[in-house]
């Protein structure tokens, strides 16, 4: 899939990881003594992964985070070649485990990660402040380290509005809460919830959302109405929506794939989002491409992250509602539709929901 990127992307890790991926024999069971099969290393936290997708479509990109300078974390995304911006702490940075089972069902053990402290957390906004300058794309993705305050994502989206770059947010509980809670001020730019997110901030129970259209498009009107101008809701196997607070609408279905694992696939739809953005693309596009790009993660081992020619945009099915159709037709009406090129078999997807994050 071609891409051709124009502008900076600049994303914040607060909690950046060493992703260690095992690969099961079979189903995994407790208590069991398991002979594991192919591992792999990989630098993670799902801001790095942005970088390290949009890095590997040729996008200019600067990845901030906290970790000192001879941490394994440096020293891998060095290796990749990412231009770094690193607040030095006295901790290792975390190691996260994902065990997959030959089926793509995953089980993640996640560790806490060290807490920033004041100086750290000041430290990190003005790297970030300074590198958004000029900038089109600001990342703040992932969990907060314990001990940061539940409010610092919607702080720095007030904080980073003077520098001009749009931004966009991916993170879940607390801190997601605490964003839509903080007014229209700290409302980003764009905003990839999952169903099981979506559902918090609505306050409402997943269940009342999945298969349930209307309800899904009255919980992103929420976010709408509280500042957000564009909402990317992924649905694992089921695709994903995009709605702009101008009422476009569009739906994507995802090529039928083989899942190997979904650990970072929601992070490079977001990559390819942004990359379809910084290319010109309209929104069905950057939709497609986001599809797209988390598909094709999917399909990949551990926390791989593809390349332009892994990304097989043709075979993303788009589907559109005109704006002033999306404001007065039933949610779900359906006015352009735009056929994969390539259909194929479907295999095993990721559930609803959870698959692409």
């Amino acid at each position: 899939m071609n891409v051709s990127p124009t502008g900076r992307v600049v994303t914040l890790t607060a909690n950046p990881s060493l992703d260690r991926t095992l690969a099961l024999p079979g189903p995994l069971e407790r208590g069991a003594v398991a002979r594991l099969g192919a591992s792999s290393t990989e630098p993670g936290g799902k801001g790095v992964n942005v970088a390290r997708a949009v890095a590997a479509a040729g996008g200019d990109v600067v990845s901030v985070l906290p970790a000192a300078d001879d941490d394994p974390i440096v020293h891998a995304l060095h290796h990749l070649g990412l231009r770094l911006a690193t607040v030095p702490v006295t901790v290792p940075v975390r190691t996260n485990y994902t065990l997959t089972e030959p089926d793509g069902t995953t089980t993640k053990l996640n560790e806490p990660g060290a807490p920033l402290d004041d100086v750290a957390r000041t430290a990190l906004t003005a790297a970030l402040h300074e590198h958004a300058a000029g900038a089109r794309w600001v990342v703040l993705s992932g969990s907060l380290p314990a001990g940061t305050p539940v409010d610092w994502y919607a702080q720095l989206v007030a904080a980073l509005r003077d520098t001009g770059a749009r931004i966009a947010v991916d993170t879940s509980e607390a801190p997601l809460l605490a964003l839509l809670a903080a007014g229209p001020a700290s409302a980003p730019d764009l905003l990839k919830p999952n169903t099981e997110e979506l559902a918090q901030l609505a306050g409402v129970a997943e269940e009342d959302l999945l298969g349930d259209r209307d309800a899904t498009l009255a919980a992103v009107r929420i976010l709408h109405d509280r500042g957000v101008a564009e909402v990317l809701l992924t649905l694992g196997g089921d695709g994903a929506l995009l709605s702009t607070d101008a009422g476009g609408l569009w739906a994507a279905l995802p090529p039928a794939i083989t899942v190997r694992s979904t650990v970072g696939a929601g992070d490079s739809s977001l990559a390819g989002y942004l990359l379809a953005d910084l290319a010109g693309a309209p929104p069905a596009e950057r939709l497609r491409t986001a599809v797209a790009y988390g598909s094709a993660a999917a399909s990949m081992p551990g926390s791989a992250v593809p390349t332009p020619d892994q990304v097989d945009g043709s075979a993303v099915r788009v589907s559109t509602e005109a704006p002033s159709e999306a404001r007065s037709a039933p949610p779900g009406t359906v006015t352009h539709s735009t056929a994969p090129a390539n259909p194929s078999t479907p295999v095993p997807a990721p559930a609803a929901g959870r698959g692409l994050r």
